[in-house]
């Protein structure tokens, strides 16, 4: 067993990979033979993800707040609460807050053999935002 004290700030979230205020605190980090990485990912209403892809796919588990999520060609579908959203490796999606709500969530994915847990794309563009469903249905 070992404990490891909470020590780490939380981080703001890097422009290159986020739109909006984004504030990331790491839960898991690739370390010797663990590919995992974690992290509690707390995004403010209107922020989100660039689109990206993760080489072994990606869990996101929603535990406060409306979020909203789009994999490229498909729908943006609203998460809350309780939902898990499961990424396919390689596939191009996005994630982040409803325009009006907090969003945080807890995301999960594993590293490839080269230690890359995420590959970033381009910016989610307002217009692409935009096209939102309605969070009270």
């Amino acid at each position: 067993m070992n404990i490891t004290r909470n020590t780490l700030p939380t981080a703001a979230g890097p422009a290159d990979w986020f739109t909006g205020s984004v504030f990331i605190d790491t839960i898991a980090a690739p370390e010797a033979s663990s590919r995992l990485s974690a992290a509690n990912v707390h995004f403010t209403p209107g922020a989100r993800t660039a689109w990206h892809t993760h080489p072994h796919g990606q869990t996101v588990w929603v535990t406060e707040g409306v979020g909203l999520c789009q994999r490229e060609g498909g729908p943006i579908e609203v998460i809350r609460p309780g939902d898990r959203v499961f990424f396919a490796p390689g596939e191009n999606h996005w994630h982040g807050a409803s325009a009006t709500r907090f969003m945080v969530h807890v995301a999960m994915q594993q590293a490839d053999d080269h230690g890359v847990p995420v590959v970033w794309g381009a910016h989610v563009t307002d217009e692409q935002y935009a096209a939102q469903p309605s969070i009270d249905g």
